[in-house]
């Protein structure tokens, strides 16, 4: 991939702070303050907080929104391919020349100051949302709530925090509670605020929270349910009942995104057409998505290719649910993860729906698990598992046993991003 200008100003910002995350809010508030503070020029925002589904969630709300007529920014992280896909002004990706000239501004503005490559980022995300008019904003948080970089907006018109579980020990806590705190720190006064499925000890600190700050709750199972029925979602809450085809993305777990994300919609007053797009225009890369074409493809032939970037235990409970309803066929995975995550966890589930796991390393990742470390964690899952040298070794393994193979790259968003740029 050719080097631009927004590549050049990247790699600088990173070398402005010693560490990948250092979660605070004061170097955020000192460079968007000598930006003029574009977060209180911002469209109205609707901010996303939560473990699992903020991406999806995020995709449903804007697929509606625009289906509606609406102009909406949106800002999800991390990328996968290109940094570009962080940052979707009025309905498309942010042009190189846009992204160059705010690198530019964000970084002169910041005059070679202590600051992470997420929080002036993320000060560029904001002063080009402001810079540019819509209807929305959505803001996706990057990690935890409390004091993440996109925690600056004092009156969003809603937040929302998808199920909460463990993950990031190492930055929001090692319980659930505590975990839940940092989530539900995106809650604002008065402000309404959609609250997906939570285990009881993660609902009772974004209750309390919300008590405290007089913000009004619409929690899944007390003011609004979602099911699939009959081939088609199913929504309720008190204003009525709507039914929807089930959502374009695949997965169980996509049912209850989608009721979040319809559960905002209808609180903001939008209908039919709204709702509709929700569920059939939302596009979401490596949430199991099925590789259509490409040089991986191509390798496959007759295999059916498929991605998945989840990386925690929710989310393998999460994929094997899709695995057991698709059509039956023998199920392969090429697994890379890093480091820092739950492995055991997130394999776990997976070992009653696959047939073999071919371990790898993540290229060009310092935090990557080593491809032996992973295929030892598998094994002691329960799966049959080996090891390969690069993601295009490990599918000519499987194909050479199984030509006709699903094969499912999995374990981590850095390996998803590897193979989307890879493939095309």
């Amino acid at each position: 991939m050719s080097t631009t200008g927004s590549d050049v100003i990247l790699d600088r910002m990173m070398a402005l702070h010693p560490k990948i995350i250092d979660l605070t809010l004061d170097r955020v508030w000192r460079l968007l303050a000598a930006l003029d503070d574009p977060q209180r020029r911002m469209p109205p925002v609707i901010h996303v907080a939560g473990t699992n589904g903020k991406g999806s969630t995020q995709a449903m709300i804007r697929a509606g929104l625009e289906g509606a007529g609406q102009r909406v920014h949106a800002y999800t992280s991390p990328h996968l391919a290109r940094f570009h896909e962080r940052i979707r002004l009025a309905g498309e990706l942010i042009s190189e020349d846009d992204l160059t000239a705010l690198l530019d501004r964000c970084y002169a503005a910041n005059d070679g100051q202590d600051i992470t490559y997420f929080e002036i980022t993320t000060s560029a995300a904001l002063l080009a949302f402001a810079q540019t008019p819509a209807d929305y904003t959505l803001l996706e948080v990057g990690l935890g709530g409390r004091l993440d970089a996109t925690n600056v907006i004092d009156d969003p018109v809603m937040t929302v925090i998808t199920p909460v579980s463990i993950d990031h020990q190492q930055f929001l806590g090692d319980t659930l509670p505590e975990i839940a705190g940092e989530k539900a720190g995106i809650i604002k006064r008065g402000v309404p605020c959609v609250v997906g499925a939570q285990d009881d000890a993660a609902l009772e600190v974004i209750e309390a929270r919300a008590a405290r700050l007089g913000a009004p709750l619409f929690v899944q199972g007390q003011h609004w349910h979602v099911r699939e029925e009959a081939g088609r979602l199913i929504y309720e809450d008190e204003t009525g009942l709507l039914d929807l085809p089930r959502p374009a993305l695949l997965g169980r777990h996509q049912v209850q995104n989608a009721g979040m994300a319809l559960a905002v919609l209808r609180h903001l007053g939008f209908g039919d057409a709204a709702f509709e797009a929700a569920m059939t225009r939302a596009e979401w890369p490596a949430r199991m998505q099925r590789l259509r074409h490409g040089p991986l493809v191509d390798q496959a032939a007759g295999a059916d290719l498929w991605l998945d970037g989840g990386h925690n235990p929710a989310a393998g409970d999460a994929l094997a649910d899709v695995l057991r309803v698709l059509p039956a066929r023998p199920t392969h995975l090429i697994c890379g993860m890093l480091n820092t995550k739950d492995v055991g966890g997130y394999l776990r589930p997976l070992a009653g729906v696959a047939d073999s796991l071919t371990a790898v390393s993540i290229p060009g990742e310092a935090n990557t698990l080593p491809a032996a470390d992973t295929a030892a964690a598998a094994a002691r899952a329960g799966l049959a598992a080996s090891s390969a040298d690069s993601v295009r070794d490990a599918l000519a393994a499987i194909l050479s046993k199984t030509p006709d193979a699903r094969v499912l790259i999995c374990g981590s968003l850095y390996l998803a991003g590897q193979v989307l740029r890879e493939n095309g």
